[in-house]
Order: structure tokens, then C-alpha cells, then sequence
């Protein structure tokens, strides 16, 4: 796991107690200079950036936007330090984000009292915050930003001080800013080393989804044009569920949706159709391509959903379990959620000998779609496998819920 640092405040660098908490934590350390070397094309390899102090423009700065904006758009996690949380509003704002200051924000620091030590304090939204939650309160002794910083109207404001608005704050799901800790030249200090230890830890935790949507984000506009072609067979495999109109059908791992009309088609106007993904880009394409005509798109971790039990009657997914780091994990949640007698559909457009044979291997014996594998992964875990075709041209498995 790589955390790329983007700090060119210094050429000889990371600073030593940052590299120390991060390397504690088992991951990789990619610094980039002061000329910009070391920073990466793409995140393929990248889970996590850390920005500390950076200058407002220098020959590498329109290369750091585009990959801190790829981030933003990849969920992948993003902590910005200090001045770093410039570039982080910045990059937000330039992505189509309107700013929306705070009432507080049009304080300057020539308009503070002379005794810039008021106390940083975390606001009530820090209590539920995934970095903030229970870390403490910060040292009296940090010295707050005195500038004003217009955040993003989507911003959640987690740390102010009298006179000296936005101390810390976070956009979307994974980027954070706290501005009272500088990025460079100062120790982070016992408060500032276990904030960076709590980061780190979540970007251990999140590494998994942080490459499938590194990977997807930045094939999500062009999917739905590259296997439009397969929409007849994704067609043909719903019709196979045979569920009844008046339920809810689920697309997990739905891509742009293409199964979605026929999903519809089938359990008609009564009925709901939710299409989930773990990459905000693709229900995102999806919306583009009008998916939202047949049912609702989420962003959603499969192994999480935000579905009570017993409340869904249809599961098709499409080339997803089988790359899944814990497949009896997920099957199990797809149980919980599934009422009795339930449909689950597994679906590739392709048999696995097609596929081994695009990628010039031969079938694994230890694959989880082949049928001595999956007929007892599905049993085990509340399904029962009624159909398995793994023919030239798909692979289908037909399963039903059985408590």
C-alpha cells in the first residue's frame, strides 16, 4: 500500500515523524520533490495522498491538480495539512464545485484579535466523523490558520475557533483538511501523530475499494459505449430470474446499468429497482445514460448494504463475486437482506474457458464460479443453486434463498 506525499517545501524529504507514523502503519512512502519527481501519472498503485505545505504555483502544480482531482473523484483518501488544504479546496472548486463560505469566513487575519491563541475546538459533525470521532480535542498551543478559506458547499466544517473559521473540515467521504497543523517545519506533536495514525489506518482499511475505484473512475465514461453491444444478453439473463411485478430487483456492482430496464421490465411499475456500485463514477455514468428512468443508483459497498433484512426479492450481478476478497462474506449479506425464496442471478457475458483464453490461462480448478465451488459457497451460505450454464458465450447461475 503507497501513500504518495506531496510536499515540495523541502528536497530532502518527508519529514521524519510523518514517514515514521506512516511507515508504522505498513505503508509505502512516495514523496514527490521539489521539481516534481516522484509524483505518479494515475493511482493505479496509490492508496492514499497525504498534502502537506505546498507553494501556490510551481512546474508541477497542474500535474499534483490532476491527480489530487482524481482522487476526489476515485473516494481515494486525501489528507491535506497546513497550506496543503489550499490546494485541496482549490483543486475541489476548479472540479465544478461551488464554494460556499461560511458565515465566519470573511474574518482575515488582519481582523482577529492580537492574541491569535484561542483554543481550536471540534464542532458536534467531528463526533460522527470516520478521522475525528474520539480523537480528543487539539492542543491549546496549536496556533490556528488566521486566513480565510472558502470551502465547497458540500463541505463539513469539523473544527473552528473564535475569529478563525474552518479549522478543519471534510469533503465528501475521504478528503480532509486541518489546517491548524502545518504541513512542514513543525513537529506534528502527540494530537497531530495520532490523527495521522487514525488516516493511516483508514487508508489500510479502505485500500481494497480505493483500487477498484481508482481502476473504474477512470473507465466510467467510456464503459457504456464499449459493451453496449452486450445490452440483448444482460437482457436474456434477467429474464431468467422470473421475478414477480411489486418487488425490489437489486443490480450489485451495476456498472452504467445495464441490466436495469430489464430488471424493471420484470417486476413492473409497482416495484423498485435500486442499482448499486462502489465507485460513485459509475452509478454517476449511469444517471448520464438515463438508468434513473428505471430505478434509483447508490454508491454502496455490496458487503454493506443500507437494505433491512428480508426486504429484497432479486439480485442480478454481473462479473462481480467471484473478484471479491471474501465471497461467503458477501453472500451472506446478500442473504440477510433477501426475503425467503428469493432470486440471485450471477451473470458474465462470457464463459470462463472464453475468458481464461482471452487472458492465455487455462480454467483454474480453484475458481469460485466453477460449479464444484460454487454449488457449496452458495448452500453454505443460505442459497441454493437451481441452474448453472457455463457455456461458449455466458456463464449463468440461477440461485434461490432457502433459510
Amino acid at each position: 500500500m503507497t501513500v504518495v506525499v506531496m510536499g515540495r517545501h523541502s528536497s530532502t524529504g518527508v519529514p521524519a515523524d510523518v514517514g515514521k507514523v506512516l511507515t508504522e502503519a505498513g505503508l509505502a512512502v512516495r514523496h514527490v520533490t521539489a521539481d516534481g519527481d516522484g509524483l505518479p501519472a494515475d493511482l493505479s498503485d496509490v492508496q492514499g495522498l497525504l498534502v502537506l505545505s505546498v507553494p501556490p504555483s510551481s512546474p508541477a502544480a497542474a500535474a499534483e491538480h490532476t491527480l489530487l482531482r482524481e482522487a476526489l473523484a476515485a473516494d481515494v483518501p486525501v489528507l491535506a495539512l497546513g497550506t496543503g488544504t489550499r490546494l485541496l479546496t482549490g483543486t475541489a472548486t476548479a472540479s465544478g464545485v461551488t464554494p460556499s463560505p461560511s458565515p465566519t469566513s470573511s474574518f482575515t487575519a488582519a481582523s482577529v484579535s492580537a492574541d491569535p491563541r484561542c483554543p481550536v475546538t471540534l464542532t458536534p459533525a467531528s463526533e460522527a466523523d470516520p478521522l475525528l470521532a474520539g480523537i480528543g480535542s487539539p492542543p491549546p498551543d496549536r496556533l490556528p490558520a488566521g486566513d480565510a478559506l472558502p470551502l465547497p458547499a458540500d463541505a463539513v466544517v469539523l473544527a473552528t475557533c473564535a475569529g478563525h473559521p474552518e479549522q478543519a473540515f471534510r469533503l465528501g467521504s475521504g478528503a480532509w483538511g486541518v489546517r491548524f497543523l502545518a504541513g512542514a517545519g513543525v513537529a506534528l506533536g502527540p494530537w497531530g501523530e495520532r490523527l495521522l495514525r487514525r488516516w493511516a489506518a483508514l487508508v489500510a482499511v479502505r485500500a481494497e475499494h480505493t483500487a477498484t475505484r481508482a481502476f473504474f473512475t477512470r473507465r466510467a465514461d467510456d464503459w457504456e459505449g464499449r459493451f453496449a453491444s452486450q445490452a440483448p444478453a444482460y437482457e436474456s439473463a434477467v429474464a431468467r430470474m422470473r421475478l414477480r411485478p411489486g418487488g425490489l430487483a437489486l443490480d450489485l456492482g451495476c456498472g452504467t446499468g445495464r441490466a436495469m430496464p430489464a430488471l424493471r421490465a420484470q417486476v413492473g411499475q409497482a416495484g423498485r429497482v435500486l442499482g448499486i456500485d462502489v465507485t460513485p463514477a459509475m452509478p454517476a455514468s449511469a444517471a448520464r445514460h438515463g438508468r434513473t428512468r428505471h430505478g434509483r443508483l447508490l454508491a454502496a459497498d455490496c458487503n454493506r448494504l443500507p437494505l433491512p433484512r428480508r426486504s429484497v426479492d432479486g439480485i442480478f450481478s454481473a462479473g462481480l463475486l467471484d473478484h471479491l476478497p471474501h465471497p461467503r462474506t458477501t453472500l451472506l449479506e446478500w442473504a440477510r437482506v433477501s426475503t425467503p425464496y428469493a432470486v440471485l442471478l450471477l451473470f458474465h457475458p462470457s464463459g470462463r474457458a472464453e475468458r481464461a483464453a482471452r487472458h492465455h490461462r487455462p480454467l483454474d480448478p480453484d475458481d469460485l464460479l466453477a460449479e464444484h465451488n460454487l454449488r457449496p459457497a452458495l448452500e453454505s451460505t443460505g442459497w441454493h443453486l437451481a441452474e448453472y450454464e457455463d457455456a461458449a458465450g455466458h456463464f449463468l447461475a440461477r440461485a434461490e434463498r432457502r433459510d
